[in-house]
């Protein structure tokens, strides 16, 4: 494998189409006597639809025809087995498993209760607002606490407890009982979610904006009845998805089954507000958190119980307790997970999904720890760190979290610190430090792959994986070219269609991890296949051991004999030699496999002016083999502002007399811009993990949101004294006239 191109970071493949508009997304798609169809929404989150009056929609020019409850295509529930990592390329799972109008029930605002399609995109929206629709309200439910008032929260399993805690923790010298809350957190994408579907001979072709071209097409075969074959997904090019285009929502079944009714295309684009209730979010949560340690330091005992609010349609379990169970040494643990229902839509995964809102609360709480029993929180950390997986009794398969403590803390400074609250100061501003771990899960996948080394001296690569702007484009044909040298500009990579060889959904951190091995073999067969050709009879290298001959530079060799791929193959008239490949799972009954890291903050508060900023970060990241430097490096920056906008400015909010979201658009949803970037320094560790896969790569597009918000909260109660348990770390938390907490 060549050393040259697996760590470089050479540009992006697809970079020029994205950069010269000429990558098509899902709604740059426009079939030939294409419809528009734009949603009716309901306007209260809880009750039923009593009367809808289309009369003036219908006399709305262009309009095409309303669909609404009992006037739709018929459609089918998808299957109610659990997605596993064993069936994932055959999961035909909806995060929202009611179908559209599916009844006359009103579980939360935004719902679809009509479709209306038009000749243009203007005409169907001008006719949606002429829909009237009557309703009978229910009480709403708009919150957690509403939730928790409601009535007790349902177990949602995924626990694990070892141990006696309880007993450990009333004996212990030291301890901490905090409970930390994060709010409801929507994932706004660039690209909204959009569907272009039409039906041709009995076949469902769909322009996807989704994060899972396999998984979508599973769900609409399941959905409208018909064989896997007769449903084809595309998604060459996404605008990010951060997990909410990892499973179907009821827009894309709206347009398809609009799209058989009337018997033409149709195109359907969630509206921006729209993204705030119908197509998923970050469930609030409230984790209370109790630790408890030795007289030197060591943890004895650990428990970790959240409940996370989910909708009254699914059952939505937000993981946070999935780091707490293994990531320290502690003998007794308790990690429990619970939920309530409220009026909002179903809830998703939003990157790092568990490990972002649970990280902040375990973190913080490590710091809140460590300043009870008077140690630095670095050196807390340290001491407790696991040399092994203590949930499954397993080894790690690799774990270099002190390396990644000790490089970063390094890098940042660590060591100028003064523990003291509000001391360090530059200035106006006050400057504080904090720190805390990042956790992620690696995993790794079945996926398959086709790889083609061609006649013209270019080779081709094609999977059913899809790039949602990570740089899968680009690791894929590293991958081919490490294996035969042939250049980055000569290999061609297709992606983000349902009828390739079936690939996961690009999320999870799993999808470089998962199809680089199939690839890398598919890679292999097709030298194979060369190799067979070039010793055949009419063969370049006839009568030579296949054995004996390898793949450099693009060229076939012997001891004493070299020749291009493309002359091997030309000699005998042959157009390609071709492989297939297929993989499939890690042995997670031999090993735990987890990427670790370490994130460092410097804050600037300024209490004269009321202005908090995030000056400094420092990440050191243990991901295994990095791949490519530039989009590797990338992924952990991006994660990195998506933390600051969790800690500092995100917030979905909902008027607690009727469950309304009050900030569902950007004018009120406030996100990090570039004002707000601070100094980012990515350490990437690169030890590779060769028990996960060949290449000794793990994921890392979500362990950058982990820790790191926690971090900064940690680094704003050095800064000021004040500990805010509740995010985000809203300028008005730090405002108050309360006393420093120490000096």
């Amino acid at each position: 494998m060549s050393e040259q191109i697996i760590g470089a970071g050479p540009r992006r493949v697809d970079g020029r189409l994205k950069v010269t508009g000429t990558a098509m997304y899902a709604s740059d798609h426009h079939p030939q006597n294409m419809a528009y169809g734009y949603g009716v929404f309901s306007t209260i989150a809880s009750g039923k639809v009593t009367e809808l009056n289309l009369d003036e929609a219908r006399k709305s020019p262009g309009v095409i025809d309303i669909f609404h409850s009992g006037h739709f295509a018929e459609v089918y529930h998808t299957s109610p087995i659990p997605t596993s990592l064993a069936n994932i390329l055959t999961t035909s799972k909806a995060e929202e498993n009611r179908l559209p109008f599916e009844d006359d029930t009103i579980h939360y605002a935004g719902q679809f209760v009509a479709l209306v399609v038009a000749d243009t995109f203007e005409h169907a929206r001008a006719a949606a607002y002429k829909v009237s629709v009557s309703y009978s309200k229910s009480p709403t439910v708009a919150n957690l606490q509403q939730g928790l008032k409601a009535g007790p929260p349902k177990e949602g399993g995924r626990g694990h407890s070892r141990g006696d805690p309880g007993p450990a923790f009333d004996q212990a010298a030291h301890s901490i009982d905090a409970t930390y809350t994060t709010p409801v957190e929507t994932h706004n994408p660039m690209e909204m979610h959009a569907t272009v579907a039409y039906w041709e001979d009995g076949h469902l072709y769909v322009y996807e904006a989704t994060q899972g071209v396999v998984a979508h097409r599973n769900a609409l075969s399941r959905i409208f009845g018909l064989s896997p074959d007769r449903v084809e997904v595309r998604a060459p090019f996404i605008g990010s998805g951060f997990g909410g285009k990892l499973w179907i929502w009821p827009h894309s079944v709206a347009a398809c089954g609009a799209a058989k009714m009337l018997n033409r295309p149709v195109q359907l684009v969630v509206p921006r507000q729209q993204m705030f209730t119908t197509t998923g979010h970050r469930p609030a949560t409230q984790q209370r958190v109790r630790l408890a340690t030795d007289t030197q330091g060591k943890l004895l005992s650990v428990r970790h119980e959240s409940i996370n609010t989910t909708s009254f349609t699914d059952q939505y379990v937000e993981n946070c307790g999935t780091s707490t169970r293994s990531l320290y040494s502690c003998a007794n643990v308790l990690v429990n997970q619970k939920t309530v229902e409220v009026n909002h839509g179903t809830p998703t995964s939003m990157r790092a999904p568990g490990a972002a809102p649970g990280l902040f609360a375990l973190e913080s709480a490590m710091d809140e720890m460590a300043e009870v029993i008077g140690m630095d929180p670095m050196a807390f950390r340290k001491l407790n760190v696991a040399d092994r997986d203590e949930s499954q009794n397993l080894p790690w398969s690799s774990n270099h979290l002190q390396d990644a403590i000790d490089q970063a803390a390094e890098r940042f400074g660590w060591q100028h610190r003064d523990p003291r609250n509000g001391v360090m100061q530059d200035g106006h501003e006050k400057i504080g430090y904090g720190m805390a771990a990042c956790n992620w899960d690696a995993y790794r996948t079945p996926a398959e792959a086709r790889v083609s080394l061609r006649a013209d001296g270019t080779a081709y690569a094609i999977c059913g994986v899809q790039d949602i702007g990570t740089g899968t484009y680009t690791v894929i044909a590293q991958a081919v070219s490490s294996l035969t040298g042939i250049p980055l500009d000569k290999i061609e990579v297709e992606l983000g269609n349902s009828s390739f060889p079936p690939a996961p959904v690009s999320g999870g951190s799993w999808a470089t991890a998962s199809v680089l091995p199939a690839v890398a073999e598919a890679t292999r067969q097709a030298i194979a296949q060369l190799k067979a050709f070039a010793t055949s009879p009419r063969g370049s290298f006839a009568g030579a051991n296949a054995d004996s001959l390898s793949v450099e530079g693009a060229n076939l060799k012997s001891a004493d004999k070299s020749l291009a791929i493309a002359d091997v193959l030309k000699a005998q008239k042959l157009a390609s030699a071709d492989g297939y490949g297929r993989t499939g799972m890690a042995e997670t009954d031999k090993y735990s496999f987890r990427s670790f890291g370490a994130h460092f903050v410097e804050v600037r508060w300024d209490p004269g002016i009321s202005r908090l900023r995030i000056a400094r970060v420092v990440s050191a990241i243990d991901v295994g083999q990095v791949i490519n430097q530039k989009t590797a490096s990338n992924q952990v920056e991006g994660a990195i502002v998506m933390a600051i906008g969790m800690a500092l400015f995100e917030g979905t909010e909902y008027d607690e007399r009727n469950a309304m979201p009050v900030n569902n658009n950007y004018a009120e949803y406030v996100v990090p811009v570039h004002a707000d970037q601070p100094e980012v320094d990515v350490i990437l560790l690169n030890y590779p993990d060769y028990k996960l896969n060949e290449f000794g790569a793990r994921g890392i597009g979500e362990i950058g949101v982990t820790g790191l918000a926690a971090a900064i909260a940690n680094a704003v109660y050095h800064a000021t004294g004040k500990r805010v348990r509740d995010l985000p770390i809203s300028l008005d938390k730090l405002m108050t006239e309360e006393p420093m907490l120490r000096t």
